[in-house]
């Protein structure tokens, strides 16, 4: 037999193989092109500059903004898709530093007790539809117990469900019995919280453990609470040392870390302990303000949950003690509010949503405006200031080139009437229409 005509062939569909093989890697699908969406703003508040532009088009492919100027020099690509809100006020998504989005505030005191960490988690797929309806397209959520706000945050980026962009916390880290225990059971059931943590190695232990399940953030109760049952607002709880250890081992593992702190001893020894944002700060003193600006740490204070609390919180199952608690720290925590912002404290928008019904986010812009801010300046508290605390100041908190599509419009003025922020009508969210008649499709 001729073996030459058989090896001939034999390595004539050997080049052929890997000629196609060689042709199969290198060959790569086109991309689909991005689509593009222009967006007509009336006005457009700047929140950078701190003013308003008037007859601003924003360029969006995809997720992202690529072009934002007036109108008459921004080129539009044929095909794009419009929208028109020329007769509207156009924002960058706004930002809630401290939510909890699990949270049904109808179900406190004795009530939550029925409540298990799957119910609030479902509870919570409602609770950020509101919100990011509402126009708040971002949340720092700061406590949430079965790690509810991790498996909603990975279900909204996902897109399984929609609701804001969420840095999460998980279980907030406490002592046993403190603010961020559960002080609802008797002894027979010897249960505590799975944030609580006694002593510094403790508190590295727990820090460790929410990083490992998902936390995007550390948070923990340096002093007692309004909503807690058996303790006191301005009493410290965690340590000086125990808020070292838990500030070092968050920082070392990139995790930033929120302190609840009502009592003055107990937001001095949290920013001496070096955390990044101190919450409620309703008893802050001169020394707590001095510090806090030497330190440029972010204060967070929920100055409109105060109205809910007194009006409804005992409708909401929230315990006399609570009420009482609040009657004392609410007043006082709005007028320290005033005084630290005065001196020039960092602050970013943070209202405890889930103690008040969620998607009612904005009505604390009236309250930061009635003590001492400017309505610009709220609006940058809830945008460039938020973005900052979070550290995703190159993905949201202005509408800039490169940032992610998060935009929303009002019809009213903002900055002359807070209260407009309260009836958003356009909400858009990395360039996907969420909210609103988009004019001109």
């Amino acid at each position: 037999m001729n073996k030459k005509p058989i090896a001939a062939a034999v390595a004539a569909f050997a080049a052929l193989s890997l000629a196609l093989h060689a042709g199969a890697q290198t060959a790569t699908p086109e991309a689909a092109p991005k689509h593009v969406v222009a967006v007509h703003a009336g006005r457009l508040v700047d929140v950078v500059a701190g003013k308003v532009l008037t007859d601003q088009t924003i360029l969006i492919e995809g997720e992202r903004i690529v072009a934002v100027g007036p109108s008459a020099s921004v080129s539009v690509p044929a095909g794009a898709e419009t929208i028109d809100l020329s007769r509207s006020t156009v924002l960058p998504g706004l930002i809630d530093a401290h939510t909890h989005l699990t949270a049904d505030p109808y179900m406190s005191g004795y009530r939550s007790l029925g409540v298990s960490d799957v119910r609030a988690a479902m509870f919570g797929v409602q609770s950020a539809r509101r919100t990011l309806e509402a126009g708040f397209t971002t949340v720092r959520n700061v406590g949430a117990s079965g790690f509810g706000d991790v498996a909603l945050r990975d279900a909204i980026n996902d897109g399984e469900i929609e609701g804001p962009r969420m840095r999460v916390s998980g279980y907030p880290i406490g002592i046993q019995g403190g603010h961020c225990d559960n002080n609802l059971l008797p002894h027979d059931f010897h249960y505590q919280d799975g944030g609580v943590a006694d002593g510094p190695w403790q508190g590295r232990t727990k820090t460790r453990e929410m990083v490992k399940f998902g936390a995007d953030v550390i948070k923990i109760c340096a002093s007692g609470g309004v909503l807690s049952k058996g303790d006191e607002p301005g009493a410290e709880q965690l340590t000086l040392e125990e808020m070292k250890a838990i500030v070092d081992e968050a920082h070392k593992l990139g995790r930033r870390v929120a302190a609840h702190a009502h009592g003055a001893l107990s937001i001095r020894d949290a920013i001496i302990a070096g955390v990044d944002s101190v919450e409620h700060a309703s008893l802050i003193d001169d020394e707590g303000i001095k510090l806090a600006k030497q330190h440029g740490t972010y204060l967070v204070m929920d100055i409109y949950n105060d109205d809910f609390i007194l009006s409804e919180g005992g409708k909401a199952g929230m315990l006399p003690e609570s009420l009482e608690k609040e009657r004392k720290v609410g007043r006082v925590q709005r007028e320290n509010f005033q005084k630290a912002w005065r001196a020039g404290v960092k602050m970013a928008f943070g209202t405890d949503a889930g103690v008040y019904p969620h998607g009612d986010n904005a009505k604390q812009f009236h309250y930061m405006v009635k003590f001492g801010m400017t309505p610009m300046q709220a609006i940058q508290a809830a945008t460039v200031g938020g973005a900052d605390l979070l550290g995703w100041q190159d993905r949201v908190g202005s509408l800039q080139v490169g940032k992610y599509a998060d935009i929303i419009a009002v019809n009213g003025d903002p900055l002359a009437d807070p209260s407009a922020l309260t009836h958003v009508q356009f909400v858009m969210k990395g360039g996907a229409v969420i909210k609103g008649q988009a004019a001109g499709r």
